[in-house]
């Protein structure tokens, strides 16, 4: 358990060894906000199929959030995080303060996620990726990692890494694991746990609209959003915030000539508590 910058070059600096002409053990990092899920896990566990060393960083970005009152109400377990962890053999947990990882604070350095990064949950949260993207930016510069573990369910953020790997070439391959889903289809996270019986029947509105669109595909998009919209009428505990439907290269909306592998996105509130999801769908 890491706490500091400094120990973290020191104990990385001490797994890959004093010899500069051997590569070393296989680093991946997985990135998390900590209150670890299953969804958490299968990353863990593809990040050790992976590379010898796993490095998970459990720390809660204040760049992520609008207030420092939202970033206070984030849930946190350290103590059971910490278990899981050690079951889990991860080798390296980087734990650190605020204050430690962003002396600056809000105003330190950012990188820009660009235009994508104002689409979908950029245009609720405006301020949200350059936060995401700065801190994963920074942890790519000090694990200098072979590899980064991500969930899907973030399927915007995985975009906008990759393009920040690309662009800013950092030497790290981006790797993914399918979503994590409860029973009723919803991804596994958080927030899930905090819902009132009747809004969680609710909420697994969102994976059978996403599962309406996929049936719909084949007759354009126009048709899988139509569907996906009409699945959720009557659910009067969902407010739909956005429901979009992507090109996997790009990510922009597709136009109506658009053939081949989409990404359907759908966010919403349920109860006080937001979700996001996609489903991979084939337009014809």
């Amino acid at each position: 358990m890491i706490r500091t910058l400094e120990d973290l070059r020191t104990r990385l600096g001490e797994i890959r060894g004093a010899d500069r002409s051997s590569s070393g053990p296989r680093v991946a990092l997985v990135s998390t906000l900590g209150a670890l899920h299953d969804g958490h896990i299968d990353l863990i566990r593809e990040a050790r199929a992976q590379a010898e060393v796993v490095v998970v960083s459990t720390f809660v970005n204040p760049l992520r959030f609008r207030t420092a009152d939202d970033t206070a109400r984030y849930p946190r377990s350290p103590e059971a995080d910490e278990i899981v962890l050690r079951d889990l053999g991860v080798d390296v947990v980087f734990a650190p303060s605020a204050s430690e990882f962003l002396p600056a604070g809000i105003a330190t350095t950012r990188v820009s996620a660009g235009d994508v990064g104002l689409r979908y949950e950029g245009r609720v949260r405006p301020f949200y990726f350059d936060g995401v993207l700065t801190v994963e930016a920074k942890l790519f510069h000090l694990v200098r990692p072979d590899v980064a573990v991500y969930g899907e369910r973030d399927l915007q953020r995985i975009f906008l890494v990759r393009k920040m790997v690309r662009d800013l070439d950092f030497a790290v391959s981006v790797a993914t694991v399918p979503t994590v889903r409860t029973d009723d289809g919803l991804p596994v996270s958080s927030r899930v746990a905090l819902l009132e019986p009747a809004d969680r029947r609710a909420a697994a509105a969102l994976p059978r609209a996403l599962e309406a669109a996929a049936s719909n595909a084949d007759l354009g998009v126009d048709a899988c959003i139509a569907a996906a919209q009409s699945s959720l009428m009557g659910e009067a505990r969902i407010t739909l915030e956005y429901l979009s439907v992507v090109d996997p290269e790009t990510f922009l909306p597709v136009d109506d000539g658009h053939h081949g592998r989409a990404f359907a996105l759908i966010a919403a509130t349920v109860g006080g508590h937001r979700f996001i999801d996609n489903a991979e769908i084939s337009l014809r």
